[in-house]
C-alpha cells in the first residue's frame, strides 16, 4: 500500500449526482420534520428559502475557483492559497470533522427508520450494522463508488418527485381525507411562525444542514476526468434541482403536517420519530407506497452516509498530502482508495454510538447541530476564499474573460454569504444570549465546533508563524 495518489475516474454524470446524493439525505427526509416542529410552516419555509439563496452564491463561487484550480479538498486548498495557511489548516480539519459527524447523523437517521419498523430490536444494533456497511462500501474504487452514487441518487430524485406529486394530490383533496387547500396547519397555535424569532433562528441551522453537500462537487475535482467541463455543468444543474426539491417538499410538508404532530422528531423526546415523507403517504392512504417509500428513504439516507464518509476520507487524505497529518494517512491502495484515512474517519463517526447514553431524539439534534455549525464554517471559508481569489486574480493582471467559469453577482454573492453565515452561527441559542434560558448541554452541543476551529487556526498560526497571503503573491498554478 505504497501508493499516495487518487484516480481520475469520475465522469460528469457522476459529479452531478454525487453533489445531489450528498444533499438529499437525512436533511430532507428526517430533519425537515424537525424544522417544522421547531419553527412552524412559515418559519421553516422562510429559513429554507434564505439558505437556498446563499447556497446559490456559494455554488457559483466554488465553481469559478475549482474549474481554474481543480483539487481534491479544493476550498481547503484555496484557503491556504488565498487567505492564510493557518486558515487552510483549520478549514481542512473542520471539514473533515463536519463530514465524519454527518456520517454519524445519517447512520442515526437510518437507525431511526429501522427502529420504527422493528421496535423490539436494539437501536444500537441497527447503528452498528449501518456503520460497518458504510465503511465497507468506501473500500471500493472511486469509479465503482461514483457509479453506485449515480444510481442511488437517481432513486432519491424519483422518490422526492413522487412525494411532491402525492403531496399535491393530498393538498388538492384528490387523495386521502383532507379538505382541498386546507390551511389549518398555518393557523393552529402560534403558527405559521412557531416559537417566533427563536424557532426561526434554530431552523436556519437545520436548513443549512439540509443543503450541506452541494459543495461536494468541489471535493471531487481531483478525481474528475474533465473538471473544466463537468464542474460548470454540475454548478448549473445541481443547485436548481436541489432548490426545486427542497422548497417544494417543505411546502408540501407545511400544508399537511402540523408542527405539533407527535411523530415529528425533536430534542424534547427520547422516542424515535417518523419521516414526514412516510407520514404523508400514510395520509394519502397509499400504505403499500408508504412501505416502499420508507425503503427508498432508507436507501437514500445510506447513500448520503456513503457520500459523507467519502468526503471525510478524501479530506483527511488531502490533509496528509499537504504534510499536516501523519504520512500514513496519505497512502492509497492500487485502486486509489485511501484506506488509513478511511479508518480514522470511521473512528470519528463512532460518536454515533453515544446515543445510548442520551435520549435518541436529543442526541440526533445535537449531532445535527454540530454538523451544521462545522458546515457553516466551511461555507464561510468558501465565501472568503472566493472574495480574495477574485481580488488576487485581477490584482495580478488577469482578465475575467480568461476564467473557464465566471461567477456572477460578485462581490455581493460572497459578501452576502459571509454575513449570513456569521449571523446564523451567532444567532443560535438566541434565547440564551438574551438571558431568557440557558441550557448548558444545548449550548455546548451547538457551539463545540467553533472553539475547535479556532484552536486549530491559532495553534497552527503561532507554531508556523503564518500571515495573511498578499494578493500579489496568491498562487494560481
Amino acid at each position: 500500500m505504497s501508493n499516495t495518489q487518487l484516480h481520475r475516474r469520475l465522469k460528469a454524470r457522476h459529479i452531478a449526482m454525487i453533489a445531489i446524493g450528498g444533499s438529499i439525505g437525512s436533511g430532507i427526509f428526517i430533519a425537515s420534520g424537525t424544522a417544522i416542529h421547531m419553527a412552524g410552516p412559515g418559519g421553516a419555509l422562510l429559513a429554507y428559502t434564505i439558505i437556498s439563496l446563499m447556497v446559490y452564491f456559494l455554488m457559483t463561487s466554488l465553481g469559478e475557483m475549482s474549474t481554474l484550480l481543480p483539487s481534491t479538498c479544493s476550498f481547503c486548498d484555496y484557503a491556504t492559497r488565498f487567505v492564510d495557511p493557518a486558515f487552510g489548516f483549520a478549514m481542512s480539519y473542520n471539514y473533515w470533522l463536519n463530514w465524519a459527524i454527518t456520517t454519524a447523523v445519517d447512520i442515526s437517521a437510518a437507525a431511526f427508520i429501522m427502529h420504527t419498523w422493528f421496535p423490539g430490536v436494539s437501536f444500537s444494533l441497527w447503528m452498528g450494522i449501518f456503520f460497518f456497511l458504510i465503511v465497507a462500501l468506501n473500500f471500493v474504487s472511486v469509479g465503482l463508488y461514483g457509479e453506485m452514487q449515480y444510481w442511488f441518487s437517481g432513486i432519491k430524485v424519483a422518490a422526492v418527485i413522487l412525494f411532491i406529486l402525492v403531496g399535491i394530490f393530498v393538498i388538492m383533496g384528490l387523495l386521502g381525507h383532507q379538505k382541498p387547500l386546507d390551511l389549518s396547519n398555518w393557523k393552529i397555535g402560534d403558527a405559521p411562525f412557531h416559537n417566533g424569532w427563536i424557532g426561526f433562528m434554530g431552523v436556519l441551522m437545520i436548513a443549512g444542514f439540509s443543503f450541506q453537500g452541494t459543495e461536494i462537487f468541489g471535493m471531487t475535482a481531483g478525481e474528475t476526468k474533465d473538471p473544466g467541463t463537468s464542474i460548470p455543468k454540475a454548478v448549473k444543474s445541481v443547485f436548481w434541482r436541489i432548490l426545486l426539491f427542497y422548497i417544494l417538499s417543505m411546502t408540501v410538508i407545511s400544508f399537511l403536517i402540523p408542527y405539533n404532530n407527535p411523530l415529528l422528531i425533536s430534542a424534547s423526546t427520547t422516542n424515535v420519530g417518523a419521516s414526514p415523507f412516510t407520514i404523508i403517504f400514510s395520509m394519502a392512504g397509499l400504505h403499500f407506497a408508504e412501505v416502499t417509500m420508507t425503503i427508498v428513504i432508507l436507501l437514500a439516507i445510506l447513500s448520503a452516509a456513503n457520500s459523507s464518509m467519502y468526503t471525510a476520507t478524501r479530506t483527511l487524505w488531502h490533509i496528509a498530502q499537504e504534510g499536516n497529518a501523519p504520512k500514513i494517512l496519505a497512502r492509497t491502495t492500487k485502486h486509489g482508495v485511501p484506506i488509513p484515512a478511511l479508518i480514522l474517519s470511521a473512528l470519528i463517526s463512532t460518536v454515533v454510538f453515544f446515543s445510548s447514553l442520551f435520549g435518541q431524539g436529543q442526541f440526533f439534534v445535537w449531532l445535527l447541530n454540530i454538523s451544521s455549525l462545522t458546515g457553516f464554517i466551511a461555507w464561510f471559508g468558501i465565501a472568503l476564499c472566493h472574495y480574495r481569489f477574485r481580488k488576487a486574480y485581477l490584482a495580478q493582471g488577469h482578465k475575467l474573460t480568461d476564467l473557464p467559469y465566471y461567477a456572477k453577482g460578485f462581490p455581493f454573492g460572497p459578501i452576502f454569504a459571509l454575513c449570513l453565515t456569521i449571523f446564523v452561527v451567532l444567532g443560535q441559542q438566541f434565547d440564551a444570549w438574551m438571558g431568557h434560558t440557558l441550557n448548558l448541554d444545548n449550548l455546548i452541543g451547538t457551539y463545540i465546533g467553533l472553539p475547535i476551529f479556532i484552536l486549530f487556526y491559532l495553534g497552527f498560526k503561532f507554531y508556523k508563524g503564518t500571515k495573511l497571503v498578499p494578493l500579489k503573491k496568491c498562487k494560481f498554478t
